[in-house]
């Protein structure tokens, strides 16, 4: 994964890596979105259920939990080098809905970092 990767691009690696080694979902039955801005303003959802994954443009789903950040954060967060934590806590990343939801993805996406 890099920076250098579209948004689109950068969904279709997670969900590929997460069908590859579906050990970290298991038992989760959750629909993330992710609305994005900046220069690549999308909207995507991460559905995951009974072990595998599928992303998604658009709002197909209702969502579980809503992560806004800018694209090229998300990007850098995914590549290890924007700490999530520090993201929320200077405003970068908002959550709305389930903020478990939102910990437990930090360890899932945490698993494919390269």
């Amino acid at each position: 994964m890099s920076v250098d990767m579209s948004v689109t691009q950068v969904f279709a690696e997670i969900e590929s890596r997460l069908q590859e080694d579906p050990k970290p979902i298991e038992g989760m039955d959750t629909v993330y979105q992710f609305d994005l801005s900046g220069e690549e303003q999308e909207v995507f959802q991460l559905q995951l259920s009974q072990g595998s994954a599928k992303a998604e443009q658009g709002t197909p789903h209702e969502a579980d939990c809503t992560i806004q950040m800018k694209a090229e954060d998300f990007k850098e967060m995914l590549l290890g080098n924007l700490n999530p934590t520090a993201a929320f806590m200077s405003g970068k990343l908002k959550v709305k809905g389930n903020m478990g939801q939102a910990m437990k993805l930090q360890s899932v996406l945490n698993q494919y970092k390269k």
